[in-house]
């Protein structure tokens, strides 16, 4: 690819409208170009979680799901090191052997896992490529998907960062309603409200957020976290 292929690519990666089609867009342009039989993302979450994005194919899904639980693989690796890895052969690779021999048996022969990190040097996770054929990687492999994820990544970031605007906003919203309903019940005032909101969150270890929607759901405030999630859970299903 030359410089104004990748432009193309990067606004490509911008126009996706939220996270889950920006992944899927990166997933299937790395796909396609590097000519990968599987591929997926693996994202670093609260609490220093990975997550496997941009993907509903079963193989990638359980090879990330074992790099996960055993702590060794080339994604999981890069994720936490923040290096692009490869493995021409994955089954016999003295760096992950366990999951090396697991990966084979779900039909994996070679692997390829591109940093993924935003532009303040944030580590995001990598971009997975997986290959049920033996694959060679040469220098120019290594330089296009340095350059490919670094696009990549920018487009990610900004998404992540839209799609966390937009859960503080709902936040508010859905704590301004709560509050609304204890004022109108208790002729409480609004910093009032949201203090009665706030000390039973605290004292009862459930989010301040999860406390308002059970309130505006159920008009009650709730008893237990598994009341709370029990409810919503069922809303979730029923709006769904």
């Amino acid at each position: 690819m030359d410089a104004q292929e990748f432009a193309d690519l990067a606004a490509q990666f911008n126009a996706a409208q939220d996270l889950a089609a920006t992944a899927h867009e990166v997933v299937e342009q790395g796909r396609l170009t590097l000519g990968a039989d599987h591929a997926g993302i693996t994202l670093i979450e609260a609490r220093n979680r990975l997550r496997t994005v941009g993907t509903d194919d079963p193989v990638v899904l359980e090879a990330d799901r074992l790099q996960y639980a055993l702590d060794e693989g080339p994604c999981n690796d890069s994720a936490w090191q923040g290096e692009t890895l490869a493995s021409s052969r994955i089954a016999e690779d003295p760096r992950w052997p366990t999951w090396g021999r697991s990966a084979a048996q779900l039909g994996l022969v070679s692997a390829l896992a591109g940093e993924l990190t935003d532009t303040g040097g944030r580590r995001l996770g990598c971009l997975n490529l997986y290959w049920r054929s033996p694959r060679d990687f040469t220098g120019d492999d290594r330089s296009y998907i340095q350059i490919f994820t670094t696009h990549a990544a920018i487009a990610l970031a900004s998404s992540m960062r839209d799609a966390q605007l937009n859960t503080a906003l709902d936040a508010r919203k859905v704590i301004g309603q709560a509050q609304g309903i204890l004022m109108e019940r208790h002729s409480l005032r609004a910093d009032q409200a949201f203090e009665v909101l706030r000390r039973y969150s605290q004292n009862h270890n459930i989010k301040l957020r999860e406390v308002a929607e059970f309130l505006v759901t159920a008009r009650a405030l709730p008893t237990s976290r598994a009341q709370v999630r029990t409810t919503l859970d069922r809303e979730k299903r029923a709006s769904g």
